[in-house]
């Protein structure tokens, strides 16, 4: 405040002296010159230094806000890939950690009362181990599916909500991806040991008197349950890139959202 001042009062004296002396020494037909050009200095020190700085937008085309929401995409995969696909990426994250199977409360129930409370925090554990060992390839999923959008989809999700993009995945794309994650999830759960400890707590389990019969797909329940956590955060970052200038990462993203 006081700096803009000051210019004011510097831009205000150099604007008099110039009047002065095109009165005492300048002929009449060259006062006017003066007189415009000391005006146009006084406007131009004297204008908000935002008028003087802020570069005029230009208009987007379609290409732009195709490639900057496909950017803004593959930025949010990649930050939530890296987020959940590590150690207690789920299992530590109480937005997505993943439960037992609602199917499997009762047996959790049953080998509470005969002290294997321990076998059900492994299966618990182990089931979140296998989403997060499944999360990193669901990348090139994820990737693929940005580079199928049509020119619809892109400019639809662009003027829509901040959770546009999200939703788009949810409602189009959750059957194919789905698929596509059913034999990653499968592996993911065999190598960390998820379908040995539900087979050892079925064991002892099924060896109890009057129990009725449980069976629970962990596939397909930690295939559904890894993509919610994933789904969540891509919905937070795709909000975050819309709302926040810190979260624009490349070029193409601060063009296109930093115009909105």
């Amino acid at each position: 405040m006081i700096r803009d001042f000051s210019r004011q009062v510097v831009a205000i004296a150099i604007f008099i002296l110039f009047l002065l002396q095109s009165l005492i020494i300048t002929p009449a037909y060259a006062q006017m010159d003066w007189l415009k050009s000391g005006q146009e200095l006084l406007d131009t020190v004297s204008k908000p230094r935002q008028e003087q700085t802020t570069p005029q937008i230009t208009n987007l085309t379609d290409s732009d806000i195709a490639s900057g929401l496909k950017d803004a995409l593959r930025v949010g995969t990649e930050r939530v890939v890296g987020q959940l696909g590590k150690a207690d990426g789920f299992n530590a994250d109480p937005e997505i950690h993943i439960p037992l199977p609602d199917s499997m409360l009762r047996v959790k129930q049953a080998l509470e009362a005969i002290g294997l409370t321990a076998m059900m925090d492994d299966l618990e554990l182990k089931l979140n181990r296998a989403a997060e060992a499944a999360t990193p390839p669901a990348k090139k999923i994820f990737w693929s599916s940005i580079e199928s959008m049509t020119l619809d989809d892109v400019t639809g999700i662009y003027n829509g909500p901040d959770d546009a993009a999200t939703r788009y995945f949810q409602d189009k794309m959750s059957a194919p991806l789905a698929e596509a994650m059913q034999p990653i999830v499968e592996q993911a759960i065999n190598q960390v040991g998820a379908v040995q400890a539900y087979d050892a707590v079925m064991g002892e389990y099924s060896s109890l008197p009057f129990v009725p019969n449980v069976k629970a797909d962990l596939n397909s329940y930690v295939v559904t349950e890894g993509m919610n956590g994933i789904f969540h955060y891509i919905a937070a970052e795709e909000a975050a890139i819309r709302q926040n200038p810190v979260e624009r990462t490349t070029d193409i993203l601060k063009k296109v959202f930093g115009t909105e």
